[in-house]
């Protein structure tokens, strides 16, 4: 397992604040769009996911070798405070219904591009349409996933008779 701490290159006893900007400041220097690497992007997508928020990073800190050196959390501490949608959350593993930064492992069936970076890295873009059409329609409008248009658009129109639902603005505009 990686150290997330290396990753983002912060101390463990950096603040939410360090660790969300030193987060972003990394992504934008690694972002694939931007001339960056694609595998380190994912590295980081992962710290962030993990570091990002406080019951996980809380759960990471405790199973690092060498977390009796670290120091507990306080009172004052961001890490002390459980948010309540995390102690609500079900122990089975599955997904987190309040989690928007990583859908977890793709459902299976893969068909077509697979995606290496996001939210839905590692699944294809036909999981990612039985299962989140909305992504897949702002993924269209996305600037990098031009290069994907054609085929986001032959699976938004396989799906559009089924849903009833408009695949694109200018549909939503007409319906208005």
């Amino acid at each position: 397992m990686p150290d997330y701490y290396e990753v983002l290159q912060v101390s463990p006893r950096a603040e939410a604040d360090v660790i969300r900007a030193a987060y972003r400041t990394l992504a934008r220097k690694y972002h694939p769009d931007h001339g960056g690497d694609a595998r380190r992007m994912i590295a980081l997508n992962d710290a962030w996911d993990v570091l990002g928020d406080p019951a996980r990073r809380a759960d990471y800190d405790a199973s690092r070798t060498g977390a009796e050196s670290q120091p507990a959390p306080t009172a004052q501490s961001p890490l002390a405070a459980t948010p309540p949608e995390a102690a609500a959350q079900p122990e089975s593993g599955a997904p987190r219904q309040t989690d928007a930064t990583h859908a977890g492992p793709p459902p299976g069936h893969p068909s077509g591009t697979v995606l290496d970076f996001g939210r839905y890295a590692g699944w294809s873009l036909g999981e990612i349409a039985r299962y989140d059409v909305v992504y897949l329609e702002w993924l269209q409008r996305a600037t990098f996933g031009r290069k994907l248009r054609a085929e986001i658009d032959a699976l938004l129109r396989q799906r559009a008779p089924a849903s009833g639902r408009p695949t694109s603005d200018r549909q939503w505009n007409r319906r208005r």
